[in-house]
């Protein structure tokens, strides 16, 4: 596992912010999983997120730690992944995901791969 993906699992929570036109757009996420060199982020197709990245791929991930000053911010590039062994391993690694998702073929589960392009810890 790396660094930042320690710090993130450490937070809790994070923050996805994505582009909504002209204006940056950031909501809370809950799920992640690293393979190899690129984190993947789990969403659904009934939410603005999914269309702002299909649009723009440009992300940033934001975590803070609780009760510290400590926070890490990923700047990078989605793109939707459709491999169904990632989206499976992901259900696997985070199974609060299978409360809402039955299986990697949920038409209403999706999976973004995040290229991670500048990693900084504050």
């Amino acid at each position: 596992m790396s660094k930042a993906l320690e710090f993130i699992r450490q937070c809790g929570s994070f923050f996805v912010v994505t582009m909504n036109g002209d204006f940056p757009a950031a909501r809370p996420f809950g799920a992640i999983i690293e393979v190899g060199e690129y984190l993947y982020l789990a969403t659904n197709d009934r939410n603005e997120a999914h269309r702002q990245l299909r649009e723009n791929g440009n992300i940033q991930i934001v975590a803070k730690k609780p009760d510290t000053r400590e926070w890490l911010r990923i700047t990078g590039h989605a793109e939707e992944c459709f491999d169904r062994e990632i989206k499976q391993r992901f259900l696997d690694e985070r199974t609060a995901l299978q409360k809402h998702y039955t299986s990697a073929d949920d038409p209403h589960y999706l999976v973004f791969c995040v290229e991670i392009l500048k990693t900084e810890f504050h």
